[in-house]
């Protein structure tokens, strides 16, 4: 047990050792949330709170998964039956076990997103061929819709999008979400089993749930509520693909009793780096306040370029990082040197 919090500073320890209902741990760059939630896994089992078959924790990239695994199996060796997973992966799990009461066959293929593509194409082709088989041009056929004419289109690819699926007895990735939401919603019993089962549930960059993910979440996590969840509200990037920032800010509120920790200490920045960081940041608008700070070095004062375009900043910094490899700087590994060498040549290649 004093090995796990050995290696954990004051911050850590906290929401390491607080093991009893919903957890909300706003974690700065650099922090160390990924060495809180396993240690909090490790934790668990040798207080013997849980079995391995009884935690849940969730990420939302298969590299993340693995790394999380890998990083748990480290600490506490063979991880048994425990669900470390995507939650996409486990709601394949859930929908092959108990799919059938909502209508979804256990055998069910998944649909990539460029297969998704290919069949919403194919969908858009119905349309172009019926308009030209009745002689009308684009505006024309639009007409036949008028004001709806969008809405009437895309019901009627979607219509046949999903008819596509069911004769295919298959899922899209967003059918995963959906699905297991609507599961546990209407199959009281499955519900009950899964969010027995679950002792606790633990949830990696947070930030980056959208609405779906977070009801499916709670639902699971309603037998014991020892809901414990990691992320940073500065570091949310993914609301062009439906994560809500809201999820994170509003958690508190969801749930009263939670304590909720703040992990500040930086391990990966020098302090002239989170200096710079900490003006950007309190800027945004809606965030939950945070100071980066660090023990390590002041280091070398940032520089401020202003460049055009994204494209223009990668250059500069590949040129950059490129001029202290061959400055005998720190990273004058061979091996990185002619990748950055490769990748200053391909931006160079753009711009010409």
């Amino acid at each position: 047990m004093s090995d796990i919090l050995e290696k954990l500073n004051e911050e850590q320890i906290k929401p390491v050792t607080c093991t009893e209902g919903p957890v909300l741990v706003l974690a700065g760059a650099g922090s160390g949330k990924t060495r809180v939630l396993t240690s909090r896994i490790a934790y668990i089992l040798e207080k013997r709170l849980a079995t391995p078959s009884s935690i849940l924790a969730i990420t939302f990239t298969n590299k993340a998964a693995k790394e999380m695994k890998d990083r748990v199996e480290g600490v506490i060796g063979d991880i048994g039956d425990m669900w470390i997973c995507t939650i996409h992966s486990m709601c394949v799990r859930i929908l092959r076990r108990y799919g059938a009461s909502i209508g979804v066959a256990s055998n069910f293929s998944i649909y990539t997103e460029s297969e998704r593509a290919n069949v919403i194409k194919k969908a858009f082709k119905f349309h172009i061929a019926n308009a030209k088989m009745l002689g009308l041009a684009p505006d024309e056929y639009a007409v036949l819709y008028k004001d709806e004419a969008n809405i009437k289109v895309i019901s009627e690819v979607y219509e046949k999008y999903e008819e596509y699926l069911k004769n295919c007895n298959a899922l899209d990735f967003d059918d995963l979400l959906l699905h297991t939401l609507r599961l546990l919603r209407r199959d009281k019993e499955a519900k009950l089993y899964l969010s027995d089962k679950f002792k606790y549930i633990l949830v990696d960059e947070f930030q980056d749930t959208n609405a779906v993910q977070y009801n499916i979440i709670k639902l699971l996590a309603e037998g014991h509520n020892n809901l414990f969840v990691v992320g940073d509200d500065d570091q949310s990037i993914y609301g062009w693909r439906g994560a809500v920032i809201e999820n994170i800010l509003r958690f508190d509120k969801d749930y009263p009793e939670a304590n909720v920790f703040k992990l500040q200490r930086n391990y990966r920045s020098t302090k002239s780096i989170l200096t710079l960081a900490n003006a950007v940041i309190k800027n945004n608008e809606n965030r939950h306040s945070k100071q980066l700070w660090t023990e390590g070095e002041e280091g070398i004062k940032p520089e401020y370029v202003q460049a055009e375009e994204e494209k223009d900043e990668a250059l500069f910094a590949a040129k950059t990082i490129n001029n202290g490899i061959y400055a005998g700087g720190k990273y004058s590994d061979y091996a990185v040197l002619m990748r950055i060498n490769a990748l200053t040549r391909s931006y160079e290649s753009e711009f010409a």
